[in-house]
């Protein structure tokens, strides 16, 4: 169970992840060794699974996000775990969900431009195992994207 200084300290870790653990400390109001003690805690317990880089999409040339619900045909049950198993393996999906309504997925694709989309899609995604139909859905602009989980009871 988290405290108040727990999601304190994820608080500030999810806005800059490179802290020091000193100056972590300074901003939740622990010294050094037990703040270290509790993000190795949070660490060890799954609340946080990683530390990564926020890179400029558009300055590394794939800018063009696209969403794409994906049916799959349903007469074999095995086709659910297989696509699961195989999108993972696809550089260009940033994101994948099993969803409720017409479709069964939700796909997150980020690429240079419309024909890398059309090459990913037709050279990939449509041949994945049980594909039956998609629908996409280019984004015109971005107007917020966050990696960031809303932390209740601060």
């Amino acid at each position: 169970m988290l405290n108040n200084l727990d999601r304190k300290i994820l608080s500030e870790l999810q806005q800059d992840g490179r802290l020091s653990f000193t100056d972590l400390g300074k901003r939740v109001g622990l010294t050094t060794t037990p703040c270290i003690e509790r993000v190795r805690k949070l660490e060890r317990e799954g609340y946080i699974q990683g530390y990564s880089a926020i890179l400029d999409a558009q300055k590394l040339e794939v800018g063009l996000v696209v969403f794409v619900q994906v049916r799959l045909n349903r007469t074999h049950k095995q086709t659910f775990e297989d696509f699961r198993r195989q999108v993972q393996d696809l550089p260009e999906v940033q994101e994948c969900y099993l969803v409720t309504g017409n479709f069964d997925f939700l796909v997150k694709a980020r690429v240079k431009d419309m024909m890398a989309y059309r090459d990913f899609l037709e050279g990939s995604l449509l041949n994945l195992p049980g594909v039956q139909e998609s629908t996409s859905i280019a984004a015109m602009e971005t107007v917020k994207e966050s990696l960031k989980v809303q932390l209740n009871a601060l």
